[in-house]
């Protein structure tokens, strides 16, 4: 139940595919935390670059996804599907993170394990430097059940 995740593993772990999977591995996980590796955040095609830069603020999505990879993890297969729904106590230090150079890290804690969703508590480092830290909440989406097509029974009266 811990231990890295192969680069590879990551994008069966999240909904997120190609260039929108943030993160490149998984150095350790267990039952209540993760802590991952990246250095997409120096890639000039990433998805989330505008005008050149990569800001910071960025950063929180990639505390949502470090959430997502664990999600998958301690589910066995991939996340469940959810919608970020609060950042709290969100603090940034730095504009951007493109020009920095290595990797960034982050460490997440699960803090709230509920049937409806989750909360962490992350915080994303270069080196010795905290770049971001707060709490995020993911509300977890309702299976779906098959919706029934209307049929001749259920059509209202007067209609072909």
């Amino acid at each position: 139940m811990s231990g890295a995740v192969a680069p590879e593993a990551m994008q069966s772990l999240v909904p997120h595919k190609g260039a929108m999977c943030l993160w490149d591995e998984v150095l350790a996980w267990d039952a209540d935390s993760i802590r991952l590796a990246t250095m997409r955040h120096r890639d000039v095609d990433h998805p989330l670059r505008s005008h050149g830069c990569l800001r910071a603020i960025h950063l929180c999505e990639y505390g949502a996804q470090a959430m997502a990879v664990h999600g998958g993890l301690r589910s066995g297969g991939q996340a469940a599907p959810g919608m970020l729904v609060s950042l709290r106590a969100v603090e940034l230090s730095v504009d951007r993170i493109d020009d920095l150079p290595g990797a960034i890290e982050c460490h997440a804690q699960l803090l709230v394990d509920g049937d409806s969703g989750w909360q962490y508590q992350f915080r994303i480092c270069h080196g010795s430097d905290v770049l971001a830290e707060g709490r995020a909440a993911v509300m977890l989406q309702p299976a779906h059940e098959a919706t029934p097509t209307m049929g001749p029974a259920s059509q209202p009266e007067g209609t072909p």
